[in-house]
């Protein structure tokens, strides 16, 4: 499908865990994005998009990262209110524009659709918001643009090393992180702490 956005007619975003579309959704990610498929931990949710009545993205969000340096700065919250918070974040572990599909412009709409979306779908499903959205982008592979487009912030690298590492030596590809807002006030709602 090759078309300039105007013409692609109304998308429809649908959130597709545990519903009948979930393993359409899974596939689609095992056979045509670079990483594959892995079932997400925690808290999670998956998204397909459909124009014209056929697939032409997936995005899938998960609970965020437990440590991560550069993104903990941007906000500026203590380990306590990290503890406390981070379920009120939401970690965009996937993104895939189906490889037959070529539109300009389509990513970048979809991450700004999403950011208005997520909170409410998080509430739904979790009883609670989301107000920060977060991101890795491998620079040897990517540069990020949809994001950039899309206003997202690049907050610092990863330091390489994985949540589990033994060592202070990287393990891994140092990724860049981004992140996106979702509210004002973001840092001060996650720097609350309850007694």
């Amino acid at each position: 499908m090759q078309a300039i956005f105007a013409e692609l007619g109304p998308l429809e975003v649908r959130q597709v865990r545990r519903t009948a579309d979930e393993p359409l959704f899974n596939s689609l990610l095992q056979h045509h994005h670079y990483l594959g498929y892995s079932q997400p931990v925690g808290e999670h949710l998956k998204y397909l998009v459909y124009a014209r009545g056929r697939p032409v993205a997936c995005l899938a969000w998960c609970s965020a990262p437990r440590h991560l340096g550069s993104r903990d700065r941007f906000i500026g919250w203590g380990a306590q209110a990290r503890r406390q918070n981070i379920r009120l974040l939401a970690y965009n572990t996937r993104f895939l524009i189906l490889p037959w599909v070529t539109v300009p412009h389509l990513a970048s709409n979809l991450l700004g659709h999403m950011a208005r979306r997520l909170s409410a779908d998080w509430q739904s499903m979790y009883g609670h918001p989301i107000y920060f959205l977060e991101t890795f982008i491998e620079p040897q592979r990517f540069r990020g643009t949809c994001y950039r487009a899309a206003n997202w912030q690049v907050l610092g690298t990863t330091t390489g090393r994985g949540k589990d590492a033994p060592t202070y030596a990287a393990n891994r590809s140092i990724k860049e992180v981004l992140g996106y807002a979702l509210v004002k006030d973001f840092r001060q709602r996650l720097s609350q702490v309850s007694g």
